[in-house]
């Protein structure tokens, strides 16, 4: 079954350039150049991910993902400016399971909805199916489960975006051992995409906040002030 992704953004350049980049990869996709216009859309015709600008004429992103939410628990991903960090820690608050800062990279937005929609056919499978080798990954406390994109802390689920779950994949593979920004940037982002070392920062930071809420004395990733970041031996 060919899978259906609603573009919604006011600027038609992106729209354009985005649906033929996703159409070559086999998907159907729907666009809409403002909130109200995409929500009565979606309302009727249900998609299987979207894509969601937050500044946006008539209703914004942050707006049409509440309207979501109360009917849909389908994957969102976020794109946002760079000065929109306070949309985006809100906008991950209400259920986007993602965001991506503009100019992005057509290839790195592709691979985080192919990751969202696997994690969606794996998760409506119940768990069931085949565990594929090395698919999960223990260190101490920490469960990483590489094809559901799961991870959970002393039994608790932590709930992660897909760039925080490889971010947390790239140190917890080798604990002990320091992960420069740019090693744990090509983790996240791929080798030939570049973000500053505040975007890294930002991440672990939300990071750390999402596993204290299930573990108050959490303390495995640490700091090294110059060099990078580390996954403490379990």
């Amino acid at each position: 079954m060919v899978q259906t992704i609603a573009l919604v953004d006011d600027d038609r350049n992106i729209l354009t350039s985005v649906s033929i980049a996703l159409e070559a990869e086999g998907y159907e996709v729907r666009t809409y150049t403002d909130g109200d216009e995409a929500h009565r859309a979606l309302s009727s015709r249900p998609v299987d991910l979207a894509v969601l600008d937050i500044k946006m004429p008539r209703m914004d992103g942050m707006e049409l993902l509440q309207r979501i939410r109360q009917n849909s628990a389908m994957p969102v991903i976020f794109l946002t400016s760079k000065d929109d960090e306070i949309d985006e820690l809100q906008g991950l608050r209400m259920g986007a399971d993602d965001y991506i800062k503009k100019p992005f990279s057509q290839r790195l937005l592709i691979e985080r909805i192919k990751a969202l929609l696997r994690r969606e056919v794996l998760n409506a499978g119940g768990g069931k199916g085949t565990v594929e080798p090395g698919s999960v990954m223990v260190r101490g406390e920490l469960v990483l489960d590489n094809a559901r994109h799961s991870c959970t802390w002393k039994g608790q689920e932590i709930d992660l975006t897909v760039t925080e779950f490889l971010l947390v994949k790239a140190l917890a593979q080798r604990p002990g051992h320091v992960k420069s920004r740019d090693q744990l940037m090509d983790a996240a982002y791929g080798e030939h995409i570049y973000v500053d070392d505040r975007t890294i920062d930002s991440h672990v930071k939300r990071l750390r906040k999402k596993f204290k809420v299930a573990d108050a004395d959490f303390a495995q990733i640490e700091t090294l002030y110059g060099v990078g970041y580390k996954y403490r031996d379990a």
